[in-house]
């Protein structure tokens, strides 16, 4: 999100019209009470020298936090503060509260919680100047933990802690926990606690009118083409697109599991070490099944987001939050947006199965789009921590995320079960797709480094304006593009 007046900010905020956002909203409150909402209108200012460190009357003594926004923002040290980011629907006042706060609370009625959400007023840049470190991290361990928990050294290896307070990765997402070992260096730094999965929308209008059955759970990428092809027309001046996939998290997110990067003898090689292989036979066989889709005529890729803008594609795939909201299930709608929803939503019959897979027989779908627990070893509530981290794995916990249309990592019947029974924009709607298969589970990261490498060259850059074969550009990215990278972040200082 940019910089800019809170009016601004508010204003960015309520307008879902382009569906994703830059940014994050975010509110500081006691769990139990709803997160405060943003502010009016008011200049920025920028940030201030952060102010003294006072004690309240009751002894606790609170750091404030100054921030871009200029917002009062602070920490006590008798709270259990718990900061999260990169997930959509927390940007929305009182969504944390209904799907984790207020079972929180019950759960724990002696502790005082205080939970933010980046970015208002603060991100992590902020709580790192103020010298605040948060007892709890929820954030996305793909990419985050490399990109900005390990550089302040907020990550370490709990797997001494977590058999100590009886959490068993065990009975988690297999593959979530995996995703988290692949950046951990050898150990373990979080706990997953839920999967924004990718799955496939479509839009039974669109089959019903040109008499096409439609996708089932298990479907073969194969049988999506053809059905692409015969959805992929023009009528009465409507052009249908009949499938839509962004190929940036199809290669990233990818259903062989594959890992970009090739050992290298240590979890920290020097970024002079770093060798990728994205051109051998797996990367081969995911960049031609993609390219097929790509070229169909007049199947032009634009974004996923079409789906429900237009209502003139037939079949895309995006993540859980996504169908919620299509679906009207109004937690994941700014209410400034509802009329506005509503009416997009009259030109979409919403139907959601699993991904499409690669081969007949095969159950695997994207690997995890994860949000996971991490407690920091500065935090001086450690215990404490631990414990709300074992609850947020509760089967308790968990069955009440499944029942507000959230995929939990743990899997058991009643989390099956539970998936969006307190939704009734849900009902009516098959979603045993949501529960189809398995993510693919990330192989061949040990004794590597994660780099966030500039993936989108392949399709984006290369194969849709350079009008290269998926081929070629496979192997301009990994022998130009992802060095140039490493190099230019080595040299401004980075790791990631």
């Amino acid at each position: 999100m940019s910089e800019g007046s809170k009016a601004d900010r508010q204003a960015r905020r309520l307008s879902r019209r382009k569906f994703v956002g830059a940014g994050a909203l975010a509110g500081a409150a006691g769990v139990g009470a709803p997160l405060l909402a943003p502010g009016t209108a008011g200049a920025t200012a920028a940030p201030h020298a952060a102010p003294s460190r006072y004690a309240t009357r009751s002894g606790a003594v609170c750091t404030p936090v100054p921030n871009q926004y200029d917002e009062p923002f602070e920490v006590c040290d008798d709270e259990l503060f718990v900061f999260v980011a990169n997930y959509k629907p927390f940007e929305l006042a009182g969504f944390f509260d209904t799907v984790i706060g207020n079972g929180l609370a019950a759960a724990f009625p002696d502790i005082p919680l205080k939970v933010a959400v980046w970015d208002q007023p603060i991100r992590y840049e902020d709580l790192e100047a103020a010298g605040v470190v948060p007892d709890i991290i929820i954030d996305d361990p793909r990419r985050r933990i490399d990109r900005e928990l390990e550089p302040r050294g907020w990550v370490s290896d709990l797997t001494g802690d977590l058999a100590n307070a009886g959490i068993d990765l065990g009975t988690l997402n297999p593959a979530a926990v995996e995703m988290i070992r692949a950046r951990s260096d050898g150990g373990v730094y979080g706990v997953p606690l839920l999967i924004d999965d990718f799955v496939l929308l479509h839009n039974k209008k669109i089959f019903d009118r040109f008499r096409v059955p439609y996708p089932t759970n298990g479907m073969t990428y194969d049988r999506a083409f053809r059905l692409a092809e015969r959805l992929t027309r023009e009528v009465d001046l409507v052009a249908y697109k009949g499938y839509l996939q962004h190929p940036d998290n199809y290669l990233d997110y990818n259903q062989l599991g594959r890992y970009p990067f090739l050992a290298t003898g240590s979890e920290n090689p020097a970024p002079e070490d770093i060798r990728v292989d994205i051109t051998s036979e797996g990367w081969q066989r995911l960049g031609a099944n993609m390219e097929r889709f790509l070229f169909i005529p007049r199947n032009i890729f634009t974004t996923v987001d079409d789906f429900f803008q237009t209502g003139h594609v037939a079949m895309a795939v995006d993540t859980l939050w996504k169908f919620n909201s299509y679906a009207l299930n109004e937690m994941y709608i700014d209410p400034a947006d509802l009329e506005q929803w509503r009416g997009l939503a009259e030109n979409v019959d919403l139907a959601v199965t699993s991904v499409p897979v690669l081969g007949g027989g095969d159950n695997a779908t994207y690997q995890p789009n994860s949000l996971a627990a991490y407690v920091p070893p500065q935090s001086n509530k450690r215990r404490q921590a631990l414990d709300v981290v074992k609850w947020l794995v509760s089967e308790e916990a968990q069955v009440t995320l499944s029942s507000y249309g959230i995929k939990p990592a743990l899997r058991s019947d009643a989390v099956v079960d539970a998936f969006g029974s307190a939704s009734p924009a849900l009902a009516g709607i098959d979603t045993s797709g949501v529960f189809w298969g398995d993510n693919a589970v990330v192989t061949g990261y040990e004794q590597t480094e994660y780099w966030d490498i500039p993936m989108y060259m392949v399709f984006r850059q290369h194969v849709l304006k350079d009008g290269l074969s998926v081929s070629s550009a496979l192997t301009i990215t990994e022998t130009v593009d992802i060095p140039n990278y490493i190099r230019a972040q080595a040299e401004a200082g980075f790791d990631w």
